[in-house]
């Protein structure tokens, strides 16, 4: 196996690993991208001890996102998502509400949960843009949206004036993770959180076409690749 820049990118865990430690090894993976980035987007979003946060996208990314909020303190945890198994499994990771619908009847929704206010924090972990203008109607004055949804626009729908006058910031992007393991990592070693969760399909690395194919199509939520 090589490893680009191994002096900054291999980490060690410090502990010995069985091969056979599935869920470890599954959650240690996590923390090459997926988890990383959910918690990205809440460290972004300055999730901390008695906020409250909406995470739009029931995906890998959105579920760890739930958990990565939690992890932090977040109070309340609104999941919104329409796949009843993912989003039972992001109540298990953390979500205190789930609401599938979506525009302005999942804003009412979320609105209605937070007696009008709406949540402090925003994470998109969708990308395209009604789940924007979705983020935008749920944030509360002074909030913040955190963005780690690759985007599949150029042009954002929501004026710069709009977030101006509502004091809203708007965040996030890429996830350095290398910056956040040595934080994160003794947190799973110790079994405190479980981000490998979200593999729900192990194949052999020769079928990863299969894989983004299984998670295209929905099939699977995250595959995990082996030798």
């Amino acid at each position: 196996m090589r490893i680009p820049l191994a002096d900054g990118t291999l980490v060690k865990t410090g502990t010995a690993l069985a091969d056979t430690d599935e869920p470890m090894l599954n959650s240690l993976l996590t923390l090459s991208d997926v988890f990383l980035t959910g918690h990205h987007a809440a460290h972004m979003g300055r999730v901390g001890p008695g906020r409250t946060v909406t995470v739009i996208g029931d995906g890998a990314v959105g579920l760890s996102a739930v958990l990565a909020s939690r992890r932090l303190g977040a109070e309340r945890v609104v999941l919104m998502g329409r796949h009843t198994d993912r989003t039972d499994l992001g109540v298990e990771l953390g979500a205190t509400d789930v609401v599938p619908e979506r525009g302005e009847e999942g804003v009412a929704r979320v609105r209605d949960l937070t007696d009008g206010q709406g949540t402090h924090v925003v994470i998109e972990a969708v990308g395209h843009m009604p789940a924007y203008q979705q983020a935008y109607g749920v944030v509360r004055v002074g909030g913040v949206i955190s963005r780690v949804g690759v985007p599949q626009y150029e042009d954002a729908p929501v004026g710069w004036g709009s977030l101006f006058g509502r004091n809203i910031t708007l965040t996030g992007g890429p996830a350095p993770v290398r910056a956040y393991i040595e934080d994160v990592l003794p947190d799973v070693l110790s079994g405190r959180i479980d981000p490998g969760r979200v593999f729900d399909r192990t194949l052999p690395l020769d079928q990863v076409a299969e894989a983004y194919r299984a998670m295209d199509a929905r099939e699977a939520l995250k595959v995990a690749l082996v030798p």
